[in-house]
């Protein structure tokens, strides 16, 4: 209890600091995050010791049937997701973007509104009447969900007032969403009785609009918030202004903070109104969109894949959070590389759940000053991995601890090493069993041989139960052999037999990649595999035969030579050859890109950044991770970020969108 009250009274007397720093100085040192963090912590702890509650404390502060399954219903028209831009530069490329397909945008009134982090719903209205309530789904296909749609206070069974949407087919397109409040006392009654509980506000409203039983659904308090309004003349809801206007008078709830403004400044402008201001609001809410308020301006601009030209979200910064690092361990990678990995209390940061975040090296450690036990900043960007911001020194008590790097692998023994000229510490040993995993994982990953099936979870099971030792034993597994594992069953078994058999004859540049060489990436594969035609001849190469391709310096030649010299490699490659895999011959084409460099930035709709690249070299194209003097084009696609456009802007490369990719592809 002595431990618990010292923490109690270290985090008042912090929080009071951070809170004179924001409200008297108007110069806060840490971010909102981190204070909400640390106060949800002292929250805690008041809550399960009640008298340690003290005067002083910021918390004191006053401020039908069941049903057998759903059916699947199809949508009148697609309902389409948005690109998502994060600062104001990319929110004006965008203005820039669709004036140029159409001159009337540059000058357009936009329509701003909050972005809710919710379940996408469609409200189907028959002469005023609801008839049935359709899940997103997939954009085309959603699930029928009338049943338990309508026992949500804010969907009117009956649109209000005599107007044009009282005959006819209306559509009402919006957000199911839970409350903040309400979803932390039902998560709170769910733990308690022994279920897992849901990492956020969005999951809890999916998974509750999905009961089979509506009562269930009734039971929780959700809400229906419009934000579209559709009928089969386009004239009748000529803006969007127009249409929550409309929504409004019928009875729909609608974010009464949306507003037409000007230009993409004004928007801007609001979006920095709401960047804070938004925690204030009761529901989630990551971001706002921005749309073009004349609707036939936004039909003509038309779609790209499964977004529309004349919308986008506009993204605030990923979000931070506090928690407490109890330890740090060793993760050893597929090259060897020794990364230290930090293990928290769990905490929610950017609705997910983590547990775990990368410290990168024992230098980053040293630099930052982080030490276990620390009470620590935590930061997650959408997927990239969770890392370590930085420790908070003012909450130590004394009981932190300083991190020493082993000396050997956590895993195998061998001694670590750390090459002249690296931060990273290394295990030396090619046969250790966390350098196989990741190895055999890159193997069957996308960029390499694409093994559907392979993921991590079955490596490790192949692995456990002694089915493989390396990745030319994935071609020695039988059915037989899965159907004894429980992750597999008759199909799942066959199709992982399948999709094995079908990667025998890969082409040479990705099995070169897959060899997990290390230096050796896509592009230097492809680069090898052109140069050498064949397995064999690439085996053979000396140094000096190496160092003639451009792009393989001193470093990755000697690199490969010692990989080559190394006889568990020749015998894994010996291995591959006992089973009949070989790797096909490449061929001169002479296709229509020769000569042609093309760098991407951002995601695309029509493929995956893999497939592209595969599709410019098939035409003799040369695919770059990076923009230099050489790249002919740079293809902007989704999510783009400001590095590429504006290094490809200095050195005069060609911007082009993904449709005038495709259309390159197809000549």
């Amino acid at each position: 209890m002595s431990n618990t009250a010292e923490r109690a009274s270290i985090l008042r007397n912090q929080l009071n600091q951070y809170s004179y720093e924001y409200h008297t100085l108007d110069q806060p040192s840490v971010s909102d995050a981190v204070y909400d963090g640390l106060f949800a912590e002292l929250k805690k702890i008041e809550a399960e010791h009640p008298e340690l509650i003290a005067p002083d404390s910021p918390t004191q502060r006053v401020g039908a049937k069941p049903l057998a399954g759903f059916k699947k219903f199809e949508h009148s028209s697609r309902m389409l997701s948005l690109n998502d831009v994060f600062d104001s530069n990319e929110a004006i490329a965008w203005v820039g973007r669709i004036s140029k397909l159409n001159k009337a945008a540059t000058s357009a009134k936009l329509w701003v509104d909050i972005k809710m982090d919710g379940l996408a719903c469609a409200l189907i209205y028959q002469d005023g009447f609801l008839v049935r309530a359709i899940t997103r789904g997939d954009g085309f296909m959603g699930e029928d969900v009338t049943s338990n749609i309508k026992t949500i206070p804010t969907v009117p069974l009956k649109l209000r007032g005599n107007t044009i949407f009282s005959t006819g087919r209306s559509e009402v397109r919006g957000e199911i969403v839970m409350y903040k409040q309400d979803f932390d006392k039902l998560n709170h009654q769910i733990q308690q009785s022994g279920q897992k509980a849901y990492a956020n506000p969005r999951n809890l409203a999916a998974g509750t609009v999905r009961q089979l039983d509506p009562k269930i659904t009734a039971s929780r308090r959700l809400y229906f918030r419009a934000y579209d309004l559709l009928r089969d003349n386009l004239a009748e809801v000529p803006t969007q202004q127009y249409a929550y206007k409309s929504l409004d008078k019928l009875g729909l709830l609608v974010n009464k903070q949306a507003k037409l403004v000007k230009n993409i400044n004004e928007a801007l402008d609001f979006a920095d109104y709401w960047r804070e201001k938004r925690h204030s609001l009761p529901f989630n809410t990551d971001g706002l969109v921005f749309k073009i308020d004349d609707r036939n301006l936004y039909m003509q601009l038309g779609v790209v894949g499964k977004n529309p030209r004349a919308a986008i979200a506009y993204k605030y910064p990923p979000e931070q959070a506090t928690t407490k690092l109890k330890d740090i361990f060793i993760s050893i990678g597929r090259t060897g590389s020794a990364t230290p990995v930090a293990v928290l209390e769990p905490v929610v940061v950017a609705g997910s759940r983590v547990q775990m975040a990368t410290l990168h090296n024992i230098d980053e450690i040293k630099r930052k000053e982080i030490k276990i036990g620390d009470t620590v900043v935590v930061h997650k960007a959408g997927d990239v991995i969770p890392e370590v911001v930085e420790p908070i020194k003012t909450l130590r008590d004394g009981s932190e601890k300083d991190f020493v790097m082993p000396s050997v692998c956590p895993e195998c023994g061998t001694k670590l090493v750390k090459p002249e000229g690296e931060v990273v510490w290394r295990c030396t040993n090619s046969s250790c069993p966390a350098r196989n995993s990741r190895h055999i994982q890159l193997f069957a990953s996308k960029g390499a041989l694409d093994i559907e099936g392979l993921g991590e979870k079955n490596v490790e099971l192949l692995l456990e139960n002694r089915l493989i030792k390396d990745t030319a034993d994935l071609y020695k597994i039988k059915k037989e052999q899965l159907l004894k594992l429980d992750r597999f069953a008759e199909i799942s078994a066959q199709n992982l037999i399948n999709a094995i058999a079908a990667k025998k004859n890969p082409p040479l540049p990705k099995f070169i990649y897959a060899l997990g060489i290390r230096h050796v990436g896509s592009q230097t594969a492809i680069d090898i595999a052109n140069k050498f035609k064949t397995l064999e001849a690439f085996a053979k190469s000396s140094i000096e035969d190496l160092i003639k391709i451009d792009g393989v310096g001193e470093v990755v030649a000697e690199s490969i030579a010692a990989w080559f010299g190394d006889e568990d490699n020749i015998e894994l490659i010996e291995k591959f050859k006992k089973h009949g895999v070989v790797p096909s011959t490449v061929r001169t084409q002479g296709g229509s890109l020769g000569g042609k460099s093309f760098a991407i930035t951002g995601s695309l709709n029509s493929m995956s950044r893999e497939e592209a690249a595969d599709k410019i070299r098939a035409l003799d194209g040369t695919f770059q991770p990076s923009v230099g003097k050489g790249t002919t084009y740079l293809v902007v696609g989704n999510n783009v970020g400001a590095n590429k456009l504006e290094k490809a802007a200095k050195l005069g490369v060609t911007q082009i969108s993904e449709a005038q990719l495709l259309d390159i592809l197809k000549q």
